[in-house]
Order: C-alpha cells, then structure tokens, then sequence
C-alpha cells in the first residue's frame, strides 16, 4: 500500500515540483497540495493522509501552528521541509509534534527515505538542525519551570557513565571528543552507545539524542 502524503506550501512551483519529485517513487501517493497550514489541518482532518511535508512559514497560518493541530487532532505524522533553520522555528514545530525536520536542499532520495523513516514512527534531523536543537531546546525561563535535559527518561535503566554519553550526544559531540572528555578511549564510548541503544530501542545517536533531551525518541 502507498504511503499517502500532503503538501503544504505557499509556493506553486515547490508544490508541483515536490509532487513531481515523489511521484517518481512507486512508494508515494501524493494526495493533495495545499498552500497554508489551515488547508493542510483541514484536509487532515477529514482525509486519510499518513505523512504532511509542511513549510514553515505560510500564509493564513503557519506550519508550525499547523503542525501542533495535526498531532493533536489526526494519526498524521508531520515532518517540516523548509528552507528555514531558524532555532526557534525548529524548536516550536519538535514541540508540537513534528516528527521530522528537513531543509529543502536535500536531494530527493534523503527526501524519501525520511518520509519513510517519520511514517514508521520515527524522528529525523539533519546534523544542523539537531545541533541547533540541542543547543537550545529551551529558553532559559523555561528551564526554570520544565524538567531540564535528561529529566524524562528512566535513569534507573541506565549507568551513570551512559547517563555522561547521552548528555553529550545531546550535545552533538562526536565520539572521538566524548571519549577526550571522558577520559575513555573511542572504543569504550562507542561500546556505551551500542549498550544505550539496545537498552532503548533505539536504531542511531540521533535518536538518543532526542530521547534525552525531550523523554522520546521515537
């Protein structure tokens, strides 16, 4: 069965291109393009759609705002493809339930495969959003009011040196300077975060990351 997909942009021509692009792939069924996040909620709503590729920034309303309504009223999963990768933009829509965050420029095929990766339920960042995310997930006024990073998941299931790791995956350290920080060679960094992601579930550091810093990580 085809994975059924909207488009939501303010732009004719990204539409129609992004519709061509994924029409190309045997997998899609493109059901609808729409040119705001009302139509896109919308047609949510009243339609069977599995993943909505959402701008950002659109008139009427936003895919951020948009992105919020379609978590919470529909099975849609959300993933934002923009040419925007402004941190609060960002931070706003993984909060409203976006499962994905891309930029445009990506060829069509990482396009794909994270089309594929939100509709199996999981997240996906690219390297730049994730290192903006995890720099800022919070203000610092919300810090005082929320759990910080790290306060949502069972740490009881973890030791205290993969508690470490995930902290500076969260951070976007590469393995080579969490093993520096830690005092631990690469070897023993990366046997931690084959041990993390077997505990979790979880496939990549990505999601490790995620699940620290907001308590999901699918």
């Amino acid at each position: 069965m085809k994975m059924k997909v909207l488009i939501a942009d303010d732009n004719s021509f990204v539409r129609e291109g992004m519709k061509i692009i994924l029409t190309t792939f045997e997998e899609f069924e493109v059901v609808t393009t729409v040119e705001n996040g009302r139509e896109a909620v919308s047609y949510c709503e009243s339609h069977d759609v599995d993943v909505a590729l959402l701008d950002v920034q659109m008139p009427v309303m936003s895919g951020v705002e948009a992105t919020k309504l379609i978590a919470e009223r529909t099975g849609t999963k959300v993933l934002i493809l923009t040419t925007f990768d402004d941190d609060q933009f960002i931070q706003d829509a993984i909060r409203n339930g976006a499962k994905g965050y891309l930029l445009k420029n990506n060829d069509p095929e990482r396009i794909r495969d994270a089309i594929r990766t939100v509709h199996n339920g999981h997240h996906v960042l690219q390297d730049v959003v994730l290192n903006k995310l995890a720099s800022g997930l919070m203000t610092a006024r919300e810090q005082e009011k929320a759990p910080g990073a790290g306060e949502k998941i069972d740490k009881a299931l973890f030791t205290p040196r993969e508690l470490d790791i995930m902290a500076l995956i969260a951070k976007g350290l590469s393995n080579k300077e969490i093993a520096r920080q830690l005092y631990i060679s690469e070897g023993t960094a990366a046997n931690h975060i084959t041990s993390i992601l077997s505990k979790t579930g979880l496939e990549h550091r990505t999601q490790i990351a995620i699940y620290y810093l907001t308590g999901e990580g699918k």
